[in-house]
């Protein structure tokens, strides 16, 4: 399982006073850390177009040049560690780094929560750290640390950033909470241990800023997707129980890098095997043990950091990211185009019929298309085994315990012949 970011209330100024809706008594989190019940605004509108979503990559060499450049090269659309722009220490050592920042982003609306993703590549004793600040009302924030990640097990045990409570913002694992801010800059650091001659570089970074109403609102229409399902493979978290407990223990734990792996088998992108040779024999589908051992948030305790997940998936398959979706007719378009969408739910007893599991204060799983009638056809990892993933939920039901727990949160993984669909009207892809 997973914990549900849910936005802190609004200010004063940016929402007026309305009844609060606070997300499932999480009991015992699934894949560690305690999170907190907080509270969404409840805005009073709740149609689709009052959902306030803009994501803002970084992708090509051309968006990466519109950044400040500090050390660092731009080459075939990455940003690559060039020179020690600064020395740094980190666990009591030095590091050189270099760092990227991008130019200010302002999404049109004020925004009370930002989530950045990214995809990099680490060799050596190397990592990145991902930061933000914003500003509103004339005020510019301190920058808060997002996350140090790298891709390997050795030299840095990856981990998010701290609360950081100050100036009106804060840190939820991988979920940047303000008070309403209009604008924003995103900054990638390049580091590596002093003395040595690795090249971190970054080829991806995104930032999806959102304002979004608690209520789900009216059941979507079916869209163009009615009758796809995408040949998605099967695996079952469950198979894991008992799994490594230094990175959650595998079971109920491990639904989001469960998740991630089905979407890289779909790609024909799991790892190579000998990247999990240390894995014992017996244990079914080895791959999702690496990608919890790769996914895994020191600091939050648990495999479930929504864009660890993405990071670990982008360099295998080609790009990754997370987003919110609006509904279930943006799922639809995406699915048309051949790309499988992991959603982020929570629900209670009763509220998903057919699930292989009572209730959930955070699960992930894997839209793989839609029925004619627009019910909706998932791979939920939660099914005891392989042969149950398989499952149809209610459009309106999935789309309420998505909508309502995380704001239609979704990662976003994709390969070369399986570019993203136009969003038409939209921006959060």
């Amino acid at each position: 399982m997973r914990r549900v970011a849910l936005p802190l209330l609004l200010s004063a100024a940016l929402a007026a006073p309305a009844p609060a809706m606070a997300e499932p008594d999480p009991g015992r989190p699934g894949d560690g850390g305690g999170a907190t019940v907080v509270l969404r605004a409840d805005h009073a509108a709740v149609g689709t177009d009052d959902r306030h979503i803009r994501l803002r990559a970084w992708d090509t060499s051309e968006q990466w040049r519109q950044g400040s450049l500090s050390g660092v090269k731009v080459r075939e659309g990455r940003v690559v560690f060039d020179r020690a722009a600064a020395t740094v220490t980190h666990a009591g050592r030095p590091y050189d780094r270099a760092q990227w920042t991008s130019p200010w982003a302002s999404p049109g609306f004020a925004f009370d929560e930002l989530i950045a993703s990214w995809s990099a590549l680490t060799n050596g004793n190397a990592f990145v750290e991902i930061s933000v600040r914003g500003k509103g009302g004339g005020d510019t924030t301190s920058w808060d640390l997002l996350a140090r990640w790298k891709s390997g097990h050795k030299h840095l045990e990856r981990h998010s950033g701290a609360d950081q409570p100050d100036d009106g913002t804060s840190v939820n694992v991988d979920t940047w909470v303000t008070g309403g801010l209009t604008s924003y800059q995103l900054r990638v650091s390049l580091l590596r241990r002093t003395g040595t001659t690795a090249k971190p570089s970054a080829d991806l970074a995104t930032a999806m800023a959102s304002r979004i109403p608690a209520s789900a609102g009216p059941t979507s229409e079916p869209g163009v997707a009615g009758g796809t399902v995408l040949a998605v493979p099967r695996f079952s978290q469950m198979t894991h129980e008992g799994h490594y407990p230094e990175w959650g223990g595998g079971g109920e734990a491990w639904c989001s890098p469960t998740s991630t792996s089905m979407v890289l088998g779909y790609y024909d992108a799991l790892p190579d095997p000998q990247r999990y040779s240390w894995v014992p024999d017996d244990h079914v589908a080895p791959f999702v043990d690496h990608a919890a051992r790769s996914t895994y948030d020191f600091a939050y305790d648990g495999t479930g950091n929504w864009p660890f997940n993405t990071a670990y998936a982008a360099p295998l398959a080609g790009k990754g990211f997370v987003t919110r979706l609006r509904s279930l007719r943006e799922a639809e378009k995406l699915v048309k185009a051949g790309i499988p969408v992991v959603a982020s739910i929570a629900f209670g007893p009763g509220e998903l019929d057919g699930a292989p599991i009572g209730s959930s204060n955070g699960h992930l799983l894997v839209i793989v298309g839609f029925q004619e009638d627009g019910d909706v056809v998932v791979n939920d990892p939660a099914a005891a085994t392989r042969k149950g993933v398989r499952r149809v939920y209610q459009r309106g039901q999935l789309e309420r315990v998505w909508l309502e727990a995380s704001g239609g949160l979704s990662y976003l993984i994709h390969d070369a012949e399986h570019p993203l669909p136009s969003p038409g009207k939209h921006s959060n892809w």
